[in-house]
């Protein structure tokens, strides 16, 4: 009898793990899918100016515009994912997304593009941020918040990495094997990612959560609550505001990366199009290392003592690119790409599992999710601004040097946060 239970034990927790990394690799999917439509400028910035006969400056009102979505969408957001099931908020985004690019493929004039990009911060920030994140944590134990949250970004990146280069092969050769223009060439990149956004929401909508019951007895504890009560209880957790100021920094580091592509065709280094593409697309497979890599070895030491290692590291990274120009450095500049996009992709990867130290109850963590969102991922408002306007007054090399050299100013921010962070969570565990 004993024998029995044990086996029947065995094969529930067998069940249990097949079905949280099976959740684990959709939600990996629809990640990866859902957010590259709308930066497509961290590979053909150059390509879309041209495509849709604008410049920096203007560029940087689309990503301005995307990030006002943001802001505004991360606090419903997280109340969102407290009350309704993920899967059809998840479901909603990616089939909303995919009619936006579909509209986003037209490359209508500039009126129009704000709005595009505005709606897309909405479809891709109101209704699957804080579901995703939320769905990440319930499913991973204590003990594998590191691993999960790592795979979330770094399986996220093997399947952007894939997409991109299925795309950079399809421009590629239509632009140059089949004499199409670049506009062209960018559309058919747009309908690849639209296309891909709309498959993935008819399989989630043909899906069935088989923890339903679960989900709604947890929804419902949460409607208990008062929304003044838990927002004034999160607001006085200093951990919460230490974790916001990390990603907060951390996220002017991934911001770099989005033009990394544009740099590399400046100036002293003067790579072609085509070729800072591919260094570009190269970077994008440094997620999967970057992010499961930090991610288990989070689970090993700390995710908190990774994370310091990794934004001390890539803030150094980006300042020897600025560096790097000044010697005409070509290999060394690409070398720092690659280098910097697998410490951006740990960052990534690791600082959403210091949620876990932060001391946030279980019905609140959506909550807690919007809260941290609505301040850390600010600058989508503030960097296309920053970046628009210093490389449109500023043209070439000194321009990039000026934005990167904001960056660096911000990693060294970080990294106090976080060292501070840890300095609290050391005094609170000697107590």
């Amino acid at each position: 009898m004993k024998a029995t239970e044990a086996m029947q034990d065995a094969s529930s927790q067998q069940g249990s793990k097949f079905y949280r990394y099976g959740q684990l690799a959709l939600l990996v999917v629809a990640a990866g899918t859902i957010y590259p439509v709308f930066y497509l400028r961290q590979v053909y910035q150059s390509s879309m100016l041209v495509a849709m006969g604008i410049d920096n400056q203007q560029l940087g009102y689309l990503y301005s515009s995307m990030g006002t979505a943001f802001v505004l969408s991360y606090l419903p957001s997280g109340w969102l994912a407290d009350r309704l099931p993920p899967r059809l908020l998840i479901t909603f985004s990616l089939f909303a997304t995919g009619l936006l690019a579909l509209w986003y493929a037209t490359l209508p004039g500039f009126d129009y593009l704000p709005v595009i990009f505005f709606m897309g911060g909405l479809t891709t920030g109101l209704t699957f941020w804080a579901p995703l994140l939320k769905r990440l944590k319930s499913l991973a134990a204590k003990e594998e918040q590191g691993r999960f949250f790592g795979m979330l970004d770094g399986g996220r990146g093997v399947i952007e990495a894939s997409l991109a280069t299925i795309a950079l092969t399809l421009f590629t050769y239509q632009t140059s094997k089949q004499g199409q223009s670049l506009a062209e060439g960018f559309q058919l990149v747009i309908h690849l990612y639209a296309y891909s956004c709309i498959a993935l929401a008819i399989l989630f909508a043909l899906l069935r959560d088989p923890r339903k019951p679960a989900a709604v007895t947890e929804t419902m504890q949460v409607q208990k609550g008062n929304l003044l009560a838990d927002l004034n209880f999160l607001c006085r957790l200093p951990e919460l505001w230490l974790m916001t100021a990390i990603v907060f920094c951390g996220y002017h580091l991934f911001w770099a990366t989005y033009s990394f592509s544009a740099y590399l065709e400046q100036g002293g280094l003067g790579l072609s199009a085509a070729a800072a593409a591919t260094v570009t697309t190269a970077k994008l497979w440094m997620r999967p290392f970057g992010g499961i890599g930090g991610g288990l070895l989070g689970d090993r030491l700390t995710p908190l003592r990774v994370l310091i290692c990794a934004l001390v590291l890539a803030t150094l990274g980006i300042a020897g690119l600025i560096i790097a120009t000044m010697f005409h450095g070509v290999v060394l500049a690409a070398g720092l790409v690659l280098f910097i996009g697998l410490m951006v992709y740990a960052i990534r990867g690791l600082y959403w599992a210091i949620l876990d130290v932060c001391n946030v109850p279980v019905r609140v963590t959506g909550l807690a999710i919007g809260i941290v969102s609505v301040i850390a991922y600010s600058p989508d408002i503030l960097l296309p601004l920053i970046n628009g306007w210093t490389t449109q007054h500023f043209p070439g090399v000194v321009g990039y040097q000026i934005y990167y050299s904001y960056i660096v100013t911000m990693g060294v921010l970080g990294v106090i946060a976080a060292l501070i962070l840890n300095k609290r969570i050391a005094k609170r565990k000697a107590a």
